[in-house]
C-alpha cells in the first residue's frame, strides 16, 4: 500500500527566498545569533553584495563554492549569496580533517572554499585546499588573513545584473556521512531544494508570529533547510555556535524562539544540564528532534523539564523532511509521526515485494524534493533511486493511522536467534539508567545465535559505576529478550560526522577485540 501526506501546491522560488519577511516586516530582525543581528532589509542587502563579489573574483554561475564553516550568521548569508549568484553551495563537515577535506573537494570539483581562520592549520595538511582554481575566503582570522568573507560582505559593489536561474540548476551539494563507503555529493537543485522548504513549512505549520532555533550544524542539509525555511516563511532565525547549555541556554532565555529543532543527542545533554530550567523553554510550542532515534528516556526527561513532548521527525540528506509528527495532530511519542506534505512511501521486503500493513521492511520515498543524484556518480545514483524511489535503506513500519515506526538502518539490524533487533532500542533501555552517558549497539558474529549483542557504553561523571550485569539486567527489565549479553565501557564514545553514535566504529573497535 502506498502512503501519501497532504500535498503541496508549488515549490519555494529560491530567487525571491526573502520576500515575505521583506514586504511584510523589512526592518524587523530576520537572523540573530549572539554576535550580531540582521534585519530583512540588511540581510537581503548584504547577501547581494557577497553574491556581486563573489562574481567579481571570477566565479561563474554552475560553480561550486565550498564551505569549512561553524555555525556562523556569516554562513547563512553565503549561502543565500550562492543563491543569488547561481553558485552550487558545497557544505563540508565543521569536523572533517584534510583527507575528508581533500575527499570533498576532489569528488565536487570546488572553485573557492570558505573556511573559519581555526581550521588554518588543518589546510595546511590538505593535498588540495591550497590549490583550488579561485583560492581559499578567510572569515574569523586572527591574522587578518586575505581575502575575507567579511570584506565580501562590507565592500560596496556597482550595481551588476545577477544572473537568471533555471528550475534544474544545482544549488546545493551535501555529502553523505559515509557509513558505507567514501562519503557521496547529494545533489539537489533550485527545484527540488524549493519544494523541500515548501514541505516544511507546510508540515512544521509555520506562522508570521514563529522564531525558529535550529540548534544543529548549518553544515547538514537538517539546520541549512531549517534555516532557509524559516527565512522563505518569513519568520525570524535564530543561530547558535554551539550545541551545549552554555550557549543555548542563554539563547533560549534571550531570544524567546517558539520552534526548536535539535539532534537527540544534542538535546539530551542540553535537558540534563544542571542550569536548565522550564523558564528557559516556556516561550516554545514545539520542539522538533531527528537525525536519530529520540529514546525513550529522553522523552521523558524533557516533559519533566519542559511540560512539552518532543515532536519526532525523519528525513535524508537525499530527501529532505521525510516525516513529522504534526504539531497540531496527534504525537505518537516513539514513532517517527506521518509523511510530510508532498511525499509518499512504500515499505518492500528483501524481494522488492510491499509488506501487509503493520509489517516492517525496507522504507522507499518519491516525492518532488528526492535528489536529483550523487555529484557525478550515476552508478550509485541507479543503485538508490529506482523508477523515481528512493532506497532509504531504513527498516520501518506503518501503523493503521500512516504513523511510521523507525527501527533501524537495515545493515545495522542484529540478527539474534532469527529475531530483528534495533540498536537504537537496546541503546535507549541502557541510557534510562541514571549512570549511563551514551550507549551505541553492534551486533557479534557468533556460531549458535547468529549475532549476540553487545553494549559500548560511556558514565555520568560522579554517579555510581554500575557493574555489566547490573546494567544488561536493567535492559532487560525494559526490552526483554533484545537485552545486551555484553557490556563494555568506554572514556569517550564515538561520533560519526554528523554527531551521531558511530556504531561503524564500535564494529570496527568489537572486530578488533576490544
Amino acid at each position: 500500500m502506498t502512503l501519501a501526506g497532504p500535498t503541496v501546491e508549488s515549490p519555494i522560488d529560491l530567487s525571491g527566498i526573502l520576500s515575505v519577511g521583506l514586504t511584510a516586516k523589512p526592518d524587523e530582525p530576520a537572523l540573530v545569533s549572539a554576535e550580531m543581528s540582521w534585519t530583512w532589509r540588511e540581510l537581503d542587502a548584504v547577501s547581494s553584495r557577497v553574491a556581486a563579489n563573489l562574481l567579481k573574483r571570477g566565479l561563474k554561475p554552475g560553480n561550486r563554492a565550498a564551505t569549512l564553516m561553524p555555525n556562523r550568521s556569516a554562513l547563512v548569508i553565503f549561502y543565500l549569496a550562492c543563491l543569488k549568484a547561481r553558485l552550487v553551495a558545497t557544505p563540508l563537515n565543521y569536523r572533517y580533517q584534510a583527507p575528508e577535506i581533500d575527499h570533498a573537494l576532489e569528488v565536487s570539483e570546488a572553485s573557492v572554499l570558505l573556511a573559519h581562520g581555526e581550521r588554518h592549520a588543518d589546510l595546511e595538511k590538505s593535498n588540495l585546499a591550497g590549490d583550488l582554481p579561485l583560492g581559499l575566503i578567510w572569515y574569523g582570522a586572527d591574522d587578518n588573513r586575505g581575502p575575507s568573507c567579511e570584506d565580501l560582505m562590507a565592500t560596496p559593489t556597482e550595481s551588476i545584473d545577477l544572473p537568471m536561474a533555471e528550475p534544474d540548476d544545482p544549488v546545493f551539494i551535501f555529502f553523505t556521512s559515509g557509513s558505507t563507503g567514501k562519503p557521496k555529493g547529494v545533489t539537489h537543485t533550485r527545484q527540488t531544494f524549493g519544494w523541500m522548504i515548501a514541505s516544511a513549512i507546510a508540515g512544521f505549520e509555520v506562522t508570521l508570529s514563529d522564531i525558529l532555533l535550529p540548534g544543529s550544524s548549518i553544515s547538514h542539509i537538517g539546520a541549512t533547510l531549517m534555516s532557509l525555511t524559516g527565512l522563505a516563511a518569513g519568520i525570524r532565525v535564530d543561530i547558535a555556535r554551539t550545541f551545549d547549555g552554555h550557549e543555548l541556554l542563554p539563547l533560549l532565555q534571550k531570544t524567546k524562539p517558539t520552534m526548536l529543532c535539535m539532534l537527540p543527542a544534542a538535546l539530551f545533554s542540553l535537558v540534563g544540564d544542571h542550569g536548565a530550567t522550564r523558564e528557559h523553554f516556556h516561550t516554545l510550542r514545539v520542539c522538533f528532534a531527528g537525525g536519530d532515534k529520540v529514546s525513550t528516556e529522553l522523552e521523558r526527561r524533557f516533559i519533566d523539564l519542559t511540560g512539552l513532548e518532543i515532536d519526532e521527525i525523519y528525513g535524508m540528506s537525499e530527501i529532505g523532511l521525510a516525516t513529522v509528527n504534526p504539531p497540531s495532530g496527534v504525537n505518537k511519542i516513539g514513532s517517527i509521526g506521518r509523511l510530510a506534505p508532498g511525499f509518499q512511501a512504500l515499505i518492500r521486503d528483501d524481494e522488492g515485494r510491499e509488506t501487509p500493513l503493520g509489517d516492517s521492511g525496507r522504507l522507499w520515498i518519491k516525492s518532488p524534493s528526492n535528489t536529483i543524484g550523487y555529484w557525478n556518480r550515476p552508478d550509485a545514483t541507479a543503485e538508490t533511486i529506482v523508477d523515481g524511489w528512493l532506497d532509504t535503506g531504513d527498516i520501518a513500519r506503518a501503523d493503521e493511522d500512516g504513523y511510521l515506526w523507525f527501527e533501524g538502518r537495515k545493515k545495522q539490524i542484529i540478527v539474534h536467534d532469527g529475531s530483528n533487533i534495533c540498536p537504537q532500542e537496546v541503546e535507549g533501555s541502557l541510557e534510562a539508567h541514571p549512570s549511563i552517558a551514551a550507549a551505541g549497539v553492534v551486533g557479534i558474529h557468533d556460531l549458535v545465535h547468529g549475532e549476540n549483542v553487545r553494549a559500548y557504553v560511556t558514565l555520568v561523571p560522579g554517579e555510581k559505576r554500575p557493574t555489566a550485569s547490573e546494567l544488561i539486567q536493567f535492559s532487560r527489565e525494559r526490552i526483554g529478550y533484545k537485552a545486551p549479553e555484553e557490556i563494555v565501557v568506554l572514556d569517550s564514545m564515538p561520533l560519526n560526522a554528523t554527531g551521531k553514535v558511530d556504531r561503524v566504529a564500535l564494529k570496527q573497535l568489537a572486530e578488533s577485540g576490544n
